[in-house]
């Protein structure tokens, strides 16, 4: 048995994608279908159903799967004890979250009392903020997806809702509010699949009955930002991300549930431990001070 092929099934398993797990494990695609393929021919079994749409577990797979969640935590709690004996003095955090602007006051707060703070923040959307914490390479997921499945805890940090944005030189602009069906043949600047925005602002639209023009999908809230004020469309994103920018106008969304939300999440059976515990805390609280779970605070407009 070789032990990367097997962490490499465990990462598919857990990412529900080769695309995604290639990338979350920083290897080729190739590489890691080449590694799971070979852990197939050795069990003589199909592991996977591929599909155009990502891959699912076979019978097979779903036992190889319950298997490897244990391996991967005992690896896992393995390197948190050496990563201890190294350097028990100072705590350190990897957090995985589709945006800075939630997280960077949560550990603003948190330094306040543990001096010795250290994180690592990776930037991606929620599907693959998820799949990181699954798999042990996040401590903490921040992101807007809610999630029900159990082997993970979850709870609500900030409500939000998304805004339009455009370009102070657009029509729009002279505007406080738009509706959905302002945004027919317009061409449209959004976060790529996987992330809510993109999620929320296709069921709307769909739901609306609108058609818009051309979509451009960007990595991250900022690219929304550029991409409109360079003139490509108008875009959606939370409101609670707009910022201040000079060169752009926030429009509050009427007639359309756009209300979203963010969220803190973990592993079961790590919310109580050290500092993941105290992120938790101290996210809560600051939650609380600021107002930030009623929606009233983020009107976009």
């Amino acid at each position: 048995m070789n032990l990367t092929h097997v962490l490499a099934f465990h990462r598919v398993a857990t990412a529900g994608s080769f695309s995604v797990a290639s990338r979350l494990a920083g290897v080729s695609q190739p590489t890691l279908s080449a590694q799971v393929r070979s852990l197939e021919q050795a069990a003589g079994v199909a592991l996977f159903e591929r599909g155009g749409r990502g891959v699912r577990l076979t019978p097979a797979g779903e036992q190889l799967f319950a298997a490897t969640r244990k391996l991967a935590e005992a690896m896992d709690e393995v390197s948190r004890l050496l990563s201890n004996n190294r350097a028990p003095s100072r705590a350190h955090l990897r957090i995985a979250a589709d945006s800075a602007v939630h997280v960077l006051p949560i550990l603003a707060e948190l330094k306040k009392s543990t001096a010795s703070l250290g994180f690592s923040l990776h930037i991606d959307n929620s599907a693959a903020v998820i799949a990181r914490v699954l798999s042990s390479e996040a401590d903490v997921g921040v992101m807007a997806k809610p999630t029900n499945d159990p082997r993970l805890f979850s709870t609500m940090i900030r409500q939000d809702r998304l805004v339009l944005l455009v370009n102070r030189k657009d029509p729009l602009a002279q505007r406080k509010r738009v509706q959905l069906t302002d945004l027919a043949g317009r061409d449209l600047v959004v976060r790529e699949r996987g992330s809510i925005t993109r999620e929320v602002a296709e069921s709307r639209l769909k739901a609306a009955g609108v058609q818009t023009g051309q979509v451009f999908d960007v990595g991250t809230r900022e690219a929304v930002a550029e991409a409109v004020a360079a003139g490509f469309g108008v875009g959606l994103a939370f409101a609670s991300e707009v910022g201040r920018d000079p060169r752009l106008v926030a429009l509050r969304i009427l007639g359309a549930d756009v209300a979203v939300a963010e969220y803190a999440i973990c592993l079961s059976e790590r919310r109580n431990l050290g500092s993941v515990a105290k992120f938790f805390e101290t996210a809560r609280q600051l939650a609380i001070r600021n107002g930030w779970l009623t929606d009233g605070n983020n009107s976009g407009s």
